[in-house]
């Protein structure tokens, strides 16, 4: 609870700031033009290198992308370019590396790159509105999934491989580190919540929790995807949780949403509508409830860091007095997000269990009435 009043305040106290830091710059501006003074006549290229906009970069940062963009020196960007597939029923199938676009700046194979999303343009550079393009590339969303996918099959194979090899030996390595944290899982989300059936649901939920966590713990890299803060990922997983909650309720589940007993028949009417519209609000809470946490962390990461840039566009000597402030903070919000990546990965699993085990919780009172 804690973390997340910090949170809160850091927002509030930086959003104060970024206010107060545009009126300043807006009343600069003004007094500028009451006074007579004629701005100097600069060319395009210098306007453009010299404007930073904040929001851009805010948005670069936690949108999609076709690369991995790390940093930019002397105008030269540094990153690692990603493969563009593309089909058009006009012009067919093109297969390219994104470097060709050179970030926007160029046109390739008669398609643009413009603010993230690879449009048709005819010979002029103009965009061609008679040409459909549907694009089929592998951004760093999807490559970071590949990748974290992979890492996951990799290390759980091999720990089952040395569960076998070495049996009720004592485990060693990356084993050892392993262990405590299924067996964690197991007794406080698996049994906890799905009582004697938890070994049913245990292969799934486990690989939510670990893919949830290495997608949170490579989104804290610098220049990586922010993978879990992409609502179409946290829609899948949940709409992914909301089929087994389905798949796992029973005639006594759907008995007590549609004639709750005990309940007054005209007070029916309300509660069955607010009852029948909870169970697609559960998955729906999943979904915001990650993608909105670890988006907030990141914008909180980034604000930080250009807020040095923000001041030195007042003047040098403020961006250089607030930086180490600026760093500080990063770094404590830093390591707060690895401790929020683990929080989340653990909600997300122990949420989608509570709900699985509400699906069939009629059974565990008719086999209490059973023995008793």
């Amino acid at each position: 609870m804690r973390l997340y009043r910090s949170k809160s305040l850091l927002v509030a106290t930086f959003s104060l700031i970024f206010l107060i830091s545009t009126t300043y710059v807006f009343a600069q501006e003004t007094v500028e033009k009451n006074t007579g003074n004629t701005p100097k006549v600069e060319s395009a290229e210098t306007t453009k290198e010299e404007d930073f906009k904040p929001g851009d970069v805010l948005m670069e940062h936690i949108l999609d992308n076709h690369e991995f963009h790390f940093a930019e020196i002397n105008g030269h960007p540094i990153a690692i370019p990603l493969p563009i597939i593309i089909y058009s029923p006009q012009r067919g199938v093109s297969i390219f590396m994104s470097s060709n676009f050179e970030h926007g700046k160029a046109i390739y194979q008669g398609y643009k790159l413009e603010e993230g999303t690879i449009i048709a343009v005819t010979d002029n550079g103009t965009a061609d509105a008679s040409v459909k393009v549907y694009d089929f590339s592998i951004t760093r969303n999807v490559m970071q999934m590949i990748i974290a996918l992979t890492l996951l099959v990799v290390l759980l194979i091999n720990v089952a491989k040395k569960y076998r090899i070495n049996g009720n030996k004592a485990p060693s390595g990356f084993q050892n580190a392993l262990e405590p944290v299924i067996t964690f899982i197991r007794d406080e989300v698996g049994i906890s919540n799905l009582g004697a059936k938890h070994e049913k649901y245990m292969p799934y939920l486990l690989t939510v929790f670990f893919f949830i966590l290495i997608c949170n713990i490579f989104g804290l890299i610098p220049g990586s995807a922010n993978t879990t803060g992409n609502i179409a990922f946290t829609l899948v997983l949940g709409l992914i949780s909301f089929v087994a909650i389905l798949l796992s309720t029973n005639k006594h589940f759907w008995g007590h949403l549609f004639n709750p007993p005990g309940v007054p028949f005209l007070v029916k009417f309300i509660l069955v509508p607010v009852e029948f519209l909870g169970i697609f609000t559960k998955p729906f809470a999943l979904i915001i409830r990650l993608f909105a946490n670890m988006v907030a962390g990141h914008m909180i990461i980034t604000c930080l860091i250009m807020m040095i840039f923000i001041f030195s566009k007042l003047s040098i000597g403020a961006g250089i007095s607030f930086a180490p402030v600026s760093l500080a903070f990063t770094i404590f919000i830093y390591f707060i997000e690895i401790l929020v990546a683990f929080i989340q990965a653990f909600i997300f699993t122990n949420l989608t269990a509570v709900f699985i085990g509400q699906a069939f919780e009629g059974e565990h009172h008719e086999e209490a009435n059973a023995h008793h």
